[in-house]
């Protein structure tokens, strides 16, 4: 029984898993749409919905918290000076997630995850 178990492992081990949630977030800050696996956008979506709604409020110690979540800096910079101003009024639902098919080689169920507007 999986009462109350949380998240998918995605056939990693832990850190595997967050340099993965790590990479993609980075990933999708910086060109605001990427494709990857169904299961890897539902779980990437609250990673980074979080982190929007932290930058939503520019302050040092926001922005020291988002660095140690993505250790990227351009990343933090565009998500602090673009994307969190972008949805300042907004109290949440970021992302949207499309559906795109299946990938040719392993016939993977593929999503499309982007921010809104």
């Amino acid at each position: 029984m999986r009462h109350r178990v949380k998240g998918r492992k995605l056939g990693r081990n832990a850190a595997q898993r967050n340099a993965l949630m790590r990479n993609l977030a980075v990933s999708l800050v910086l060109h605001e749409r990427i494709k990857t696996t169904e299961s890897k956008a539902k779980e990437l979506r609250p990673y980074v919905e979080k982190l929007v709604s932290i930058a939503r409020e520019d302050s040092q110690h926001h922005r020291n918290v988002v660095m140690s979540r993505l250790s990227d800096d351009r990343a933090v910079a565009k998500l602090f000076d673009v994307i969190g101003p972008r949805f300042e009024d907004q109290p949440g639902g970021y992302t949207r997630i499309y559906k795109v098919g299946h990938r040719r080689g392993d016939n993977a169920e593929m999503s499309l995850i982007e921010f809104i507007a």
